[in-house]
């Protein structure tokens, strides 16, 4: 797959110390098994110019006192509190300047946040999806892209997951439903 660059960026979901780093408190070892596979990825995506997109799910202590039934710690527990070692993406995946972060509250990236907005103003319409976790996030911002008419190509060998039918299950789901499913080395940039 060549995607060009001017329309393109790579999205990089939660990568984070919370679920990436063995002292978080959801670590899982797939997901931190896919840091190198990544920052190889974005190190060939800037190289040639591609946008980098990095998630970041960031919680307060009081966001799901008022819900209805949406309740994220009461399903995982507190994690990636706002302000938190938690929170910040691991190190091994340096943010430069002219990367965008954005913030979520939720499993998809686009809900609630500037990001559809962000990547239309840019013209970019290839995203090339990478990042933790295959079966949670990555599958919602995934079909959210797809339902957007964004073009969501996940990168199977840069996605993690808690248990490896997790990650089967949502590339599978992903390659049927909205979108394609690629190693990265068939990802080029040009």
């Amino acid at each position: 797959m060549r995607f060009d660059p001017d329309r393109t960026a790579v999205l990089v979901i939660d990568m984070q110390n919370g679920f990436c780093h063995p002292d978080g408190s959801l670590y899982a070892p797939g997901s931190e098994e896919v840091i190198e596979p990544i920052a190889n990825l974005v190190e060939r995506a800037r190289e040639a110019g591609v946008q980098i997109v990095y998630t970041r799910d960031v919680h307060t202590l009081e966001q799901f006192e008022d819900t209805h039934y949406y309740d994220e710690f009461e399903q995982w527990g507190k994690h990636v509190l706002e302000g938190t070692w938690e929170a910040e993406i691991v190190e091994e995946l340096p943010v430069e300047d002219e990367d965008h972060i954005v913030e979520k509250h939720t499993y998809d990236a686009f809900y609630n946040t500037e990001l559809e907005g962000w990547l239309d103003a840019r013209g970019i319409k290839n995203l090339v999806i990478c990042g933790t976790l295959a079966n949670v996030c990555v599958l919602h911002t995934g079909g959210s892209a797809g339902l957007r008419d964004f073009h969501p190509v996940l990168v199977e060998d840069c996605i993690g997951a808690i248990e490896d039918e997790h990650h089967e299950y949502a590339l599978d789901h992903a390659a049927w439903l909205f979108g394609e499913v690629d190693p990265s080395e068939n990802v080029q940039f040009a």
